[in-house]
């Protein structure tokens, strides 16, 4: 990575020229986001302020990142942090100085924001506890942090048709939703890989193309170079709407996406510089004690602890990032993981200091709905339509009102337009934002999706049922938790086997 922050920060007056521009009124929000996301940033909604995108491969935050970013947070006053489902850290409501910054101080940590956005390679997601989870296959962080260095050299090669997002899976939990995305590499027990291809969540959802089974890992590199070769050479550039390499299996066929697949992977592995080789990443720490929590989960290191912290919508404060900051900082060999669900792990800790870490980290979800997935929300992202913030708020707030158990709501998953940056087609319950005219005038709605499963071997779309409007989607979670509490069960074993039951109740919301 080191070799690419020099050639960043001489980019990085291309960013500040064109912001300039769009302050100054020079461009459109269209003109600027069409250059400002190469950099990892956006206008928001209102045209005041940007958000920056910090890239962090592999979800990974370590002492020192999550001080720089401390730092910010402190010295600017910044109050909306927020995790991602890429596992990566958005900080919101930046003016230009501040910006500029943030992102140019950022390469002096290794932390870069160029292509966390726009028509490039993203950030590479990793499963959050690969290295200390006790049904991992092998640990895959370090393929993943090779193959997110190598990423790096296309920002400044050939344009790619849309973004491209490279996941790498520990085990069929399949977290980091590897099986669907444009490149995904799935862990075998033999310490292989399976490889898929052309997958992708949003408008015309589709599961990847398996194209490899049991590739040795010392071969990534290859299947990546392939990948971005095959996307250049067939990806759609007139119609950026069918741009996302998912389209490939509808132009090309699946038989035939596989066989141009295999022709770039041949012509890359004449290369035999991106031959990999990697050094596992060893954690000689050693524990003592015993610690149970619903929020603990024991490591596979003997004596060693991660404490799970989900902060609501995915919203981090910055009191708690800074009690985290500090609790941590005389802690050995702690480092904190993003989770696609907007979930930190704190990884590495004994039972002392995991008790030391759940204390700072009380204010966080408790319940399935507070466990929610949503992303920032049309109030301040421009794609958006809906603000996914703001029905989560009101779905928590009726459920606890309520009164009925917290086990009787479910996990939903919002999305505030179809793109689905809360990736509300792989649960159970997910919405995405939209707009419901009745009598020709417009109201705020979402689109119910139902029964996703993003488990390896086990994955399903959620069904589009219809649209609720947005007022009614409380009393929606509310007429199921009666149901559910009726039916003396927990929402998922009363949804698994009241198929019926469900959408009767359902139909009573569709407008």
């Amino acid at each position: 990575m080191n070799q690419f922050i020099d050639l960043f920060r001489q980019d990085m007056n291309i960013f500040y020229e064109q912001t300039k521009a769009f302050y100054n009124g020079e461009l459109t929000k269209t003109q600027y986001k069409g250059i400002s996301g190469g950099f990892g940033s956006y206008a928001e909604r209102d045209g005041k302020a940007n958000m920056l995108r910090l890239r962090l491969p592999g979800g990974r935050i370590p002492k020192n990142t999550l001080a720089f970013i401390l730092q910010q947070v402190e010295t600017y006053q910044l109050d909306t942090i927020k995790l991602t489902t890429c596992e990566t850290i958005q900080l919101h409501h930046l003016k230009p100085d501040t910006l500029f910054h943030i992102a140019s101080k950022a390469l002096d940590f290794g932390i870069i924001c160029r292509g966390g956005g726009g028509d490039f390679p993203r950030n590479v997601t990793v499963s959050p506890l690969t290295g200390v989870q006790k049904e991992e296959y092998f640990d895959v962080m370090p393929y993943a942090l090779a193959a997110s260095d190598y990423l790096l050299s296309f920002i400044h090669g050939p344009k790619l048709p849309r973004k491209l997002k490279v996941a790498f899976s520990n085990c069929p939990e399949n977290v980091p939703h590897a099986t669907f995305r444009d490149l995904g590499f799935t862990a075998n027990k033999d310490g292989s890989f399976d490889v898929y291809c052309a997958g992708g969540l949003g408008n015309n959802p589709k599961f990847g193309v398996r194209v490899a089974e049991h590739i040795a890992g010392e071969d990534i590199l290859y299947y990546i170079h392939a990948m971005v070769n095959l996307f250049i050479e067939h990806g759609n550039y007139q119609n950026r709407g069918r741009a996302r390499s998912r389209y490939l299996q509808d132009t090309l066929g699946q038989e035939r996406l596989i066989e141009a697949f295999q022709e770039k992977l041949s012509a890359a592995k004449q290369d035999p510089s991106l031959k990999l080789s990697v050094s596992p990443i060893s954690i000689t720490k050693t524990g003592n004690g015993t610690i149970t929590n619903d929020r603990i989960i024991a490591q596979k290191q003997e004596g060693l602890f991660a404490v799970s912290y989900q902060p609501i919508g995915g919203l981090i404060s910055p009191q708690t990032l800074k009690a985290i900051s500090d609790t941590i900082q005389d802690m050995q060999e702690v480092e904190l993981r993003i989770s696609p669900f907007e979930e930190i792990y704190i990884i590495n800790l004994t039972a002392d200091e995991a008790q030391k870490v759940l204390d700072v980290t009380k204010d966080g979800a408790t319940t399935p709905l507070e466990h929610s997935v949503a992303c920032i929300g049309a109030s301040i992202c421009q794609q958006g339509v809906r603000d996914s913030q703001s029905l989560l708020r009101e779905c928590i707030e009726a459920a606890k009102a309520s009164n009925l158990p917290a086990n009787a709501f479910p996990q939903i998953h919002i999305s505030g337009c179809p793109s689905s940056c809360g990736t509300h087609q792989t649960g159970l319950i997910g919405f995405h934002g939209g707009v419901k005219l009745i009598d020709k005038v417009p109201h705020p709605a979402f689109t119910l999706h139902v029964n996703g499963c993003d488990k390896q071997g086990s994955e399903r779309m959620g069904a589009q049922l219809g649209v609720i409007l947005q007022s009614k989607i409380p009393a929606f979670l509310l007429d199921m938790a009666q149901a559910v509490v009726d039916a003396n069960m927990d929402f998922v074993s009363w949804f698994n086997s009241h198929e019926e039951d469900f959408h009767k109740i359902a139909e009573k919301y569709l407008v």
